[in-house]
């Protein structure tokens, strides 16, 4: 595992809502997706008009916040149909690359249940250093949360932000504190939303 863990401070008062796109096919296979550009489902549909639904309560607060989502797809239908459920415009926010998913490298697309026999020594990396390994062509959870903590270093006000499971687990991490060797086993519920503000954590 890396010496150095990279932690972030989100500035006083401000406020984080991290939400996990909702299910597509490939979460509910359990296949490894990473940075493949893989659509909603229905489920995943009905989860993110019930992210909506959870930030009525916060209207017209809400509406203020910088709606901010990862560019890949899952992540955009999540956003417009959470934003349709608010009674918000659709299109008003931006997408930043720098929330995209974990890059799982050579693993993309494989299915869980198989990578036993197909990458057996991969599989004993990861589970020996599951914070630090890293896939062929892909991204440690290390790296991840450098990544993610500098974005949130940056934030200036209170943010929406649609995401994905990786990146949900490492913002904790950083915030938070949390053991390196938790992070990548931290609950990822497609159908909650993630509330970080002033070091504390919650759930919608």
């Amino acid at each position: 595992m890396s010496d150095r863990v990279a932690t972030a401070r989100l500035k006083p008062g401000l406020t984080l809502y991290l939400i996990r796109h909702g299910q597509t096919d490939w979460n509910r296979d359990a296949r490894y997706q990473g940075q493949r550009d893989i659509p909603l489902n229905d489920i995943g549909r009905a989860q993110a008009r019930r992210q909506g639904d959870a930030l009525k309560a916060r209207l017209p607060g809400i509406a203020a916040a910088d709606f901010v989502s990862s560019p890949l797809g899952r992540a955009i239908e999540t956003m417009q149909l959470m934003r349709a459920a608010l009674g918000l415009d659709i299109d008003g926010y931006r997408t930043d690359a720098t929330i995209r998913e974990l890059s799982y490298g050579h693993w993309e697309g494989e299915l869980a249940s198989e990578l036993s026999a197909k990458d057996p020594d991969g599989v004993a990396a990861k589970a020996s250093d599951p914070f630090g390994w890293q896939p062929t062509g892909g991204e440690s959870y290390a790296e991840l949360q450098a990544r993610i903590a500098i974005w949130i270093e940056g934030l200036e006000r209170d943010t929406v932000a649609v995401t994905h499971g990786g990146v949900s687990r490492v913002a904790r991490g950083a915030v938070l504190g949390t053991d390196p060797g938790l992070v990548p086993f931290l609950e990822v519920p497609q159908d909650k939303i993630l509330v970080l503000r002033d070091g504390v954590m919650n759930w919608l």
